[in-house]
């Protein structure tokens, strides 16, 4: 069984294979490349072969941080039918490649399963669980749309559907925008969100909705009240989705949040789109932890959980053990 290497430049081939194995897979679609190549991010794209079939690729990007130098493959690489050979490959080639770039480590997430198969899986392949918090939706919220809106609103939480029809009594309005000025707005709540909550404000936000806005991959939402924007949200459409990325919001007691995700989710419907991903929520036997509530209000509009495999590490440098206590460390005093 021989397998290659080879870099990918082909968008539709590279969107065509990633549609079709992990439709879920938002960090290793092609547009979210372009979001970190605009960043100035180090962005490759190889796909693994077999006798001249794709059977496997892998979006890396080079991240460099205080606490080391890693490749980082968000939601990969995705391999056909999970092959155990290919896996073998694939990862073996990423620590050859991890050392020419000076690299400590490699990180992958792959949407695959948390079982105890995938697990024995990543443990044969010399990989270690990640020392980091559970991020990148590997613990996620999501609402099958393939009901009636008064079957959706039946199956929330009481009190969300109160604040829903709440939401409606104040006529709030719910803005669909993708200009410049609604996005400085929203960036400007955003700030202000992730101040009152401590939590680290993502980058690129501005980078990541000009990019999938242009392909009408992105909606911004803005809720205004009595001509004050008390809560926005970025809301991307990929791989049959609705994944609900950014959110921001003011101190109010109007339901300024609540009526801008059933709006979202009607637009879903509207699109066709079977399921609307509110993202990554807290594990449920972590009592304490920092998402705690935004999670609580995820799942008030009724759902399921999703759970992946937690991120594994390629080890390649003596100085991984370092980069992994700083993580430990961070993730203990965060509360994670």
């Amino acid at each position: 069984m021989k397998f290659e290497i080879h870099e990918i430049q082909d968008k539709e081939l590279w969107e065509r294979f990633l549609l079709a194995q992990a439709p879920g897979a938002l960090f290793q679609s092609w547009p979210w490349g372009d979001v970190q190549k605009k960043m100035g991010i180090p962005v490759w794209r190889y796909g693994v072969y077999e006798g001249g079939r794709l059977i496997g690729i892998a979006q890396i990007i080079k991240v460099s941080a205080k606490r080391g130098r890693f490749l980082h493959v968000r939601h990969g690489p995705i391999v056909a039918n999970q092959n155990k050979a290919v896996w073998q490959f694939a990862t073996e080639w990423l620590k050859a490649f991890a050392q020419q770039e000076q690299c400590w480590f490699v990180r992958i997430n792959p949407l695959i399963a948390d079982s105890i198969q995938n697990k024995a899986l990543m443990a044969s392949l010399g990989l270690k669980s990640a020392a980091i918090h559970a991020m990148d939706g590997e613990y996620c919220w999501v609402l099958d749309l393939d009901r009636a809106e008064d079957e959706l609103l039946a199956g929330m939480r009481k009190t969300t559907r109160y604040e829903i029809r709440r939401s409606e009594k104040f006529s709030i309005e719910v803005i669909r925008s993708n200009t410049q000025k609604d996005i400085h707005d929203f960036l400007s709540l955003y700030e202000k969100t992730s101040q009152r909550h401590e939590f680290v404000p993502h980058k690129g936000i501005s980078e990541e909705f000009e990019i999938f806005s242009k392909s009408g991959l992105a909606q911004l939402y803005l809720a205004r009240h009595e001509g004050e924007i008390l809560a926005g949200a970025i809301v991307l459409w990929y791989g049959n989705q609705a994944i609900y990325h950014h959110g921001a919001s003011a101190i109010t007691r109007v339901p300024a949040s609540y009526a801008i995700q059933w709006q979202a989710i009607i637009d879903a419907k509207k699109r066709g789109i079977k399921l609307y991903n509110f993202w990554g929520i807290a594990p449920e036997d972590k009592l304490y932890h920092p998402w705690r509530g935004i999670t609580l209000f995820k799942k008030g509009f009724g759902g399921r959980m999703v759970e992946y495999i937690h991120a594994q590490d390629v080890p390649v440098s003596i100085w991984y053990p370092f980069s992994r206590a700083v993580e430990a460390i961070r993730r203990i005093r965060k509360g994670y």
